[in-house]
């Protein structure tokens, strides 16, 4: 077998497994209310499967590095959701995801002509928080509607998430560490959740899904930078396995937090 028919063939297998990941993910996303799926669709479920690809082909350092340049990245979609949860209080979802969308492109932009420390990626991310998480809370409590699946959101998202995870290895053998972390945090999960359901439950009630993953985001960014400094002492899959179990971990404990807090006032009575 030809090196170049050996990569198609596992690239494909990769695209699958990914698409097939994401898909199952998202739809418990949709089934669970907006809390729970804000705090499903903030874990690793695109990015992770786009870093395990990169390790098979790549040392731990690149990984290493790769991690470093998504941790401001994470800050940058912060900026996105908020953009959303803004534009979709008025405007369709054309609008409002393509002008989230643009949001984070331009600051991904910006953001690559600093040459970032964790330090700096640790302020950039804590000052987004700072913004963002403020503004997300007069969005969060919309009842949700009951969703009905079309036929066509399973292949879209398995579309989508496979176009990211092509793009991402197959790059990934030209361009920089520093690029590849970049293309990996594309928030793809995030953006096929919100045109979906955009026109199908409102943009208000989609907003509030996205305005409730604030705070599992912030876990989302303490499993990448864990990924940066434990990639080049433990190894790329300890480092990623980590990663996943901040991420988990972090989000186990906001959701025990919130039954905790609704059961209160129960309690109290």
């Amino acid at each position: 077998m030809s090196p170049e028919l050996h990569f198609i063939l596992l690239l494909a297998l990769r695209m699958a497994v990914a698409a097939a990941f994401v898909v199952t993910a998202s739809i418990i996303a949709e089934r669970s209310g907006a809390v729970i799926g804000a705090l499903i669709a903030t874990l690793p479920i695109s990015a992770g499967p786009s870093y395990v690809f990169l390790a098979i082909d790549h040392d731990a350092a690149f990984i290493a590095e790769s991690a470093l340049a998504s941790f401001p990245i994470n800050a940058v979609t912060m900026f996105f959701c908020l953009s959303y949860v803004l534009l979709a209080q008025r405007y369709n979802a054309v609008i409002s995801v393509g002008g989230a969308i643009a949001v984070w492109i331009a600051l991904a932009t910006l953001e690559r002509l600093v040459p970032w420390s964790l330090a700096d990626g640790l302020i950039a991310n804590a000052i987004a928080f700072a913004i963002c998480i403020p503004l997300f809370k007069r969005f969060q409590h919309v009842k949700m509607p009951l969703i009905t699946r079309r036929w066509y959101d399973v292949p879209l998202r398995a579309a989508m998430v496979a176009t990211l995870v092509a793009i991402v290895v197959s790059l990934s053998r030209w361009v920089s560490p520093s690029v590849s972390g970049t293309i990996a945090l594309f928030p793809v999960v995030l953006s096929s959740m919100t045109f979906i359901l955009h026109p199908r439950i409102g943009g208000p009630a989609t907003a509030a899904v996205i305005a409730n993953g604030g705070w599992g985001m912030m876990g989302f960014g303490g499993g990448i930078a864990v990924l940066n400094l434990t990639a080049v002492p433990l190894g790329s899959v300890a480092a990623l396995s980590l990663a996943l179990a901040t991420c988990v971990v972090w989000n186990l404990m906001l959701w025990w937090l919130g039954r905790r807090r609704t059961a209160s006032p129960s309690l109290r009575a």
